[in-house]
Order: C-alpha cells, then sequence, then structure tokens
C-alpha cells in the first residue's frame, strides 16, 4: 500500500498542471470538456470555452497552459457572475510542423473560487488563487485535440471536388490521414501544392491563349477596315470620274 501511495504521489508531481479532468465543480462547469482544433500548418486556429457558474457567489477564474507561448486566452482571468457565464475564446497559433503521430501533450489548467462581489473584473488581485488555509481553489483540467481537415482542403475546386464524391470515400481518406505517419503526411501536402501549381499555371496558359485570340481578331477586322475602305474610294473615284464627264458633255452637246 505505501508504494502504491508513492506511485500515485511522484505522478502527481511529474505532472505540471494538477486537478480533476474537465466537467462539472463545485464552483464552475465547463464546456467542452476538451479542447479540439482543426489543425492546419500556417494557420491559427481558435476554440470556444464556457465557463458556467454553478453558485450563488461571484466567482473568479484563471486559465493556465503548459505551452503559453503556443496559445492565445482572451480573457485569461475573469468573475462570473452567479449563474450567468462566461466564453473565452483560445487560440492556436500558426504552427510550421506537425505534432508527432498528430498527438498533442498540451493541456489546461482552469482554477476557480468565490470572490466579493465588489471586486473588479478588470483588477483581479494577484493573491485572488494563492492556496491557502482558509480558501477553497477548485482547478480543472482539459486536454487538447488536434484533428485533421478532409483532405480537400479550404480551396473552392478542392472542395468541390470532395462535395462531388461519395461520403464514404470522404470518411475513408480522413481515416487514412488519421493514421498516416508524420512523412506520409508532409508528401500529401507537398502534392497538394504541386498539384495547386500546374492548375494555376494552366489557367495562366489559358488567359495567354484567349489575349492571343483577342489580339489576333483585333488585326483581322482591321484589315478588313482597311480593304473596305480602299474600295469604297476608289468606287467613289470612278463615279466622281463619271458624273464630272458627264456634266462636261452636256454644254458641249447644247
Amino acid at each position: 500500500m505505501p508504494l502504491g501511495a508513492k506511485k500515485s504521489k511522484a505522478k502527481q508531481t511529474a505532472d505540471p498542471l494538477v486537478g480533476a479532468m474537465g466537467g462539472s465543480g463545485t464552483l464552475i462547469s465547463v464546456y467542452p470538456e476538451e479542447l479540439t482544433f482543426l489543425f492546419e500548418l500556417e494557420k491559427p486556429r481558435y476554440c470556444n470555452l464556457k465557463v458556467v457558474n454553478n453558485s450563488e457567489h461571484h466567482v473568479a477564474f484563471k486559465v493556465k497552459t503548459t505551452s503559453p507561448r503556443k496559445y492565445f486566452v482572451r480573457p485569461n482571468a475573469s468573475i462570473v457572475q452567479p449563474w450567468d457565464s462566461c466564453t473565452i475564446t483560445i487560440t492556436l497559433q500558426a504552427q510550421k510542423d506537425y505534432p508527432p503521430d498528430m498527438q498533442c501533450k498540451d493541456k489546461f489548467l482552469i482554477q476557480s473560487t468565490k470572490v466579493a462581489a465588489s471586486t473588479d473584473m478588470d483588477e483581479i488581485p494577484p493573491d485572488t488563487f494563492n492556496k491557502e488555509a482558509d480558501k477553497v481553489i477548485e482547478e480543472m483540467k482539459l486536454k487538447v485535440v488536434y484533428t485533421l481537415p478532409s483532405c480537400g482542403g479550404s480551396d473552392d475546386s478542392s472542395v468541390s471536388s470532395l462535395g462531388s464524391r461519395s461520403f464514404k470515400a470522404a470518411s475513408d481518406d480522413l481515416m487514412m490521414l488519421k493514421n498516416a505517419s508524420l512523412e506520409e503526411i508532409q508528401t500529401i501536402q507537398r502534392l497538394k501544392e504541386e498539384r495547386d501549381n500546374m492548375l494555376q499555371q494552366n489557367q495562366q496558359m489559358q488567359r495567354e491563349l484567349d489575349v492571343l485570340r483577342r489580339r489576333r481578331s483585333r488585326k483581322g477586322d482591321a484589315g478588313f477596315s482597311l480593304t473596305f475602305a480602299a474600295f469604297a474610294g476608289l468606287i467613289g473615284l470612278m463615279v466622281g470620274l463619271l458624273m464630272s464627264l458627264i456634266f462636261s458633255s452636256a454644254p458641249a452637246d447644247a
């Protein structure tokens, strides 16, 4: 029994954020019970967290994380009035690399405690969450989960392509990505970029061909107009000469 107690204690001290897993406590409830981010390279991602006050007291809360440089939390501390709620927006900063096996070890800790109704929401005393003998601090721990987007990506052409396929095929592709290694995911990403580049080059060539067709059409129209003007001028000259001959011969006959 003492050995088991030692193991439990060693495991607890090894965790940088100690507390009960997310859900409901005496003072607050947190929804959802884990933070889920749709992971994409070079793009920030967001997740909303709702904190509900389950008591008749004013409750202050504070959000901590094991990776403070990786996440942006607003508000990271506030006061919730009795039976009221507050929404927290957590932003995952844009990442340059995929995590190993898409597994995230980051954790969040939400501390909560009763405060006086006169406490200023914007100026919570720094010792509010200090663990003292006469103060109850509830702690709730949340896990972070990364999910992958569908292989179609976010561009319009890819979304249309994904929509034209069957639901089962899309689900199979998503499952394949989830089970893929980091190297396979990077290969898929590279192939997608090469495909997009080829599509862009094809569109550029199409635009250049359209420009050449329009230029050729304009040249053809200009040549036709010049020929028609010369022909009309020649006929006008001939008609003028004929008229002059007619009018010049009329007095002579008289």
